[in-house]
């Protein structure tokens, strides 16, 4: 298996705003019941892959994008991304719905997450 990006999410301090924005400019629909607020966003396309917003506290960090990325072993890779000038910011994880994740940001300083599973999205 290769390692697509399966799926983005948006992190921002005023979540209710940028849901507005985008979905009155992409017609992009929020759907989400959870206590942390997370909305997933649907893009209407048979195209491209969908993605999210998760609200942030301001003093976790600042808005961004962050991709998704699927591979088959989040041990080796946090390893290698570690080897080639990575750094981890969370450490690998077994989420509930029994996948692993991890969140490492590049040498360039642009963070992105790893997951181990079946799904396009980490649970």
């Amino acid at each position: 298996m290769g390692s697509p990006v399966m799926h983005w999410q948006i992190l921002t301090k005023q979540p209710e705003r940028l849901q507005a924005f985008y979905a009155a400019l992409f017609g992009w629909r929020m759907s989400g019941d959870n206590p942390l607020g997370y909305q997933m966003a649907d893009t209407g396309s048979g195209e491209g892959i969908n993605g999210g917003i998760w609200p942030i506290s301001p003093n976790e960090g600042h808005s961004m994008v962050q991709l998704f990325i699927r591979v088959d072993d989040v041990a080796a890779q946090v390893k290698r991304a570690e080897d080639l000038g990575g750094k981890v910011v969370i450490p690998r994880q077994l989420l509930p719905g029994g996948d692993e994740m991890a969140v490492i940001v590049d040498p360039d300083g642009i963070p992105f997450a790893i997951f181990s599973g079946a799904g396009s999205v980490p649970q």
